[in-house]
């Protein structure tokens, strides 16, 4: 790993140059034409970039590059920014690389430049930058194109425009995607197929973001609430979490301060209220919240919900406990096969007092099932 510093600090991770060589033979099959491509490469994609910090520096931003295996990546740390100030930001990554490549045509002019080796390497430097120019401008996340349609959908929609953008970029990259595989340009499509995958990923996490959760002030509520929590101060954390609670009413700000509400709760023996926050975001939970509801349903006596949560949970945390809360739950719905299935998976987990635990009221259902007796009487000859 190589690191610059600066005002514009720039780290470059041996991926970069292993994807650039990679590129570089496959275009030359040569020693000298691969190192040619990695020059190309390597300044075409951190001009681009600068593009992208120059910009940010000047609004008062912090920024920083990093070129990694896909091309490269510009951070800026700072104040919000206007929407415009954003949109700039991003399309003068692209207006470099097509600068770049206007100054290659224009070096070409020259006679002295416009034959032999220089000539050919201009050429690539014109050719690279116009087309990634172009690929880089279509409207697909992550790619420039995709973030400025980003931001001029989030400008008019607010958050409901980060999710149309994900829609947009979905289709668009899954059909680019297939348009280079059938016309056999692999490399493209695959990249296309993995950018198409990435933003149906990202719109599925994304649909319960709220506008609430683009405030800075709300997150750094949270943030806060979470160092109280560290500090060991629980009483004044769930304060905070019931404040982030009331004002974001809903999204993921709100689910992140349901769920540590409730386990706060939870401690304090408060098993209703627990049973309460979480189970109207059930389908949002953590794994570790989700098995919490399960807990919390059982005690509860909501069986149906710890059977519908038994499987999930039980991956999540495969204990003997998990196991025999849903063996506990089917029988006290009557469900004898399903319960013995999860004593079953208790015994394989090390359950060791079998035969106290079949003597709880909670079999009382399916005592007298015929399978249940066979079982139990298998157990005691074994």
């Amino acid at each position: 790993m190589i690191r610059i510093r600066g005002k514009i600090p720039i780290t470059i991770y041996p991926t970069f140059w292993l994807m650039a060589a990679l590129i570089g033979y496959i275009n030359s099959f040569s020693l000298v034409g691969t190192l040619i491509w990695i020059g190309i490469i390597f300044v075409s994609v951190l001009f681009h970039e600068f593009g992208h910090a120059i910009t940010a520096y000047t609004f008062g931003q912090k920024p920083r590059i990093e070129l990694v295996a896909l091309g490269g990546l510009t951070y800026h740390d700072g104040s919000k920014l206007a929407f415009w100030k954003q949109f700039f930001i991003v399309f003068n990554g692209p207006l470099f690389g097509f600068l770049l490549f206007l100054f290659a045509s224009m070096l070409l002019q020259a006679p002295a430049l416009s034959q032999g080796t220089v000539a050919s390497i201009l050429t690539l430097i014109q050719l690279v930058n116009l087309f990634w120019t172009i690929v880089n401008l279509v409207p697909v996340m992550p790619l420039d194109g995709g973030q400025l349609l980003r931001i001029v959908l989030e400008s008019i929609f607010g958050v409901k425009g980060f999710r149309y953008a994900l829609v947009v970029s979905t289709t668009l990259a899954a059909g680019a995607s297939l348009f280079f595989f059938l016309y056999q340009t692999f490399i493209l499509g695959a990249l296309f197929f993995l950018l198409a995958f990435q933003s149906y990923d990202s719109w599925r996490k994304t649909k319960m973001l709220s506008d609430t959760d683009r405030s800075d002030l709300l997150k750094k509520t949270l943030q806060q609430a979470e160092e109280i929590l560290q500090a060991g101060n629980k009483e004044e954390a769930i304060k905070s979490f019931e404040k982030i609670r009331t004002e974001a009413k809903k999204g993921i700000l709100f689910n992140l301060a349901t769920q540590y509400l409730a386990f706060l709760y939870y401690e304090k023996g408060n098993v209703k209220e627990v049973y309460t926050l979480l189970f109207s975001i059930r389908s949002e939970l953590h794994a570790d919240a989700l098995c919490l509801l399960h807990r919390a349903a059982f005690e509860e006596k909501d069986y149906p919900l710890v059977i519908e949560l038994s499987g999930e949970c039980f991956q999540a945390v495969p204990t003997v406990e998990t196991a025999l809360r849903n063996a506990y739950a089917h029988a006290h719905l009557s469900q004898a096969d399903a319960s013995i299935g999860w004593l079953q998976t208790a015994l394989r987990e090390g359950l060791q007092n079998v035969e106290e635990i079949l003597h709880q009221s909670s079999f009382d259902a399916i005592r007298n099932d015929a399978h249940f007796i066979h079982w139990v009487n298998s157990l005691k000859g074994s």
